[in-house]
């Protein structure tokens, strides 16, 4: 099974819609906590839906079980915590939700998940990546 994963900080539309054309999508999966914030003009989430559908002709989840809570994400960006304690505590948040059972499979075959970080490295797409392979195994994750 593959996913991807992509943030849409630093690119343009073009760039952002044309890696996920090229990676052959079939659904983006939001796992942005905020997802109707201004940071980019077309990653709102009812603007995103409609390029998403209108251009590729693929589909948009928002997958609010996927995100960190307020307070995790307010103490790393806000309050400048160090990423090792925002990993531990956004693990810890998803083990304890169960992800692994209250996500389908189907959905996140062939997606791709969405958050704002430019790169991976410091992104909770990462992890939630990472940790369904451990739960799923067999999981081959792309960073677009």
């Amino acid at each position: 099974m593959r996913v991807c994963t992509i943030g849409f900080t630093r690119k343009n539309a073009e760039d952002f819609f044309g890696r996920l054309q090229k990676a052959g999508v079939k659904r983006v999966v939001d796992v942005r906590l905020n997802n109707v914030s201004q940071l980019s003009g077309f990653s709102k989430r009812d603007d995103l839906k409609y390029f998403l559908r209108s251009i590729l002709g693929i589909d948009y989840v928002h997958a609010p079980l996927l995100a960190p809570t307020q307070d995790i994400l307010d103490e790393f960006k806000k309050n400048k915590g160090e990423w090792k304690v925002y990993e531990d505590k956004f693990l810890r948040l998803i083990q304890h939700r169960q992800i692994e059972k209250h996500i389908a499979k189907e959905m996140i075959e062939d997606a791709c998940l969405l958050c704002s970080e430019d790169k991976p490295h410091f992104c909770h797409r990462r992890l939630v990546a990472e940790y369904l392979n451990e739960k799923w195994g067999h999981l081959t994750v792309e960073h677009l």
